[in-house]
């Protein structure tokens, strides 16, 4: 497949604490030259809660800058820039709504699988200390997605991002997100629940709406 950008941004952090209680967090990172994938983690950033981020199935998170745009218009106060929203990758070119759950990329030498949308969770709250962000991008579909490592290497800036192949029965990051975060739309509910390239985390999200319809 011919869809090829390059990586614009790469970002790292390592726990500190965030919010009122002093939760550790790795939402904070730094810009880094480059990643040194795994398949379940990388050297240089150390996601804080296991439950929710890292592992094998969340090992790198990226996030569109063209969502900033969105972000800075709604919340002018907000200090809004690439890496910011706690991403590991930034490219120019890349979305929620042209991402695909399945979708395989290559970064460079390492390739990567679309796994999961982001779950947005009170730490994107905290992080800007502006209430019920975390709402407000889940309800817009603009919270990047996650990554299963495929194939291990380094993924440096400036590395050519390739499209390898897409599945032919699948949804965009972003349907998938705001259906199962603004809980209304049965019918794409109960089709998105039966899609065999959808995790279990997520079919049950999907079918739990599905459920009460």
């Amino acid at each position: 497949m011919s869809s090829s950008v390059k990586v614009d941004a790469l970002f790292a952090g390592q726990p500190q604490p965030l919010g009122p209680r002093g939760a550790p967090s790795s939402i904070v990172k730094s810009a880094v030259s480059q990643l040194t994938v795994h398949l379940d983690c990388t050297d240089e950033d150390q996601q804080s809660n296991k439950k929710l981020h890292g592992g094998p199935e969340k090992v790198l998170h990226q996030f569109s800058p063209l969502h900033y745009f969105t972000l800075r218009k709604h919340f002018p106060d907000g200090k809004f820039e690439p890496g910011s929203i706690g991403e590991n990758i930034s490219v120019d070119g890349m979305d929620d709504a042209t991402v695909y759950i399945g979708d395989v990329w290559k970064f460079g030498e390492v390739v990567l699988q679309v796994s999961a949308p982001r779950a947005p969770c009170s730490k994107i709250s905290q992080r800007f200390n502006i209430q019920n962000l975390d709402r407000f991008v889940g309800e817009r579909g603009i919270t990047g997605w996650y990554y299963r490592v495929l194939e291990t290497g380094v993924i440096n800036v400036g590395d050519s991002v390739t499209l390898v192949s897409r599945e032919d029965d699948t949804v965009n990051v972003q349907t998938l997100m705001r259906c199962a975060h603004t809980k209304t739309d049965v019918e794409l509910a109960t089709k998105l629940a039966n899609l065999a390239i959808i995790d279990d985390e997520w079919r049950n999200k999907c079918a739990r709406i599905s459920r009460k319809g």
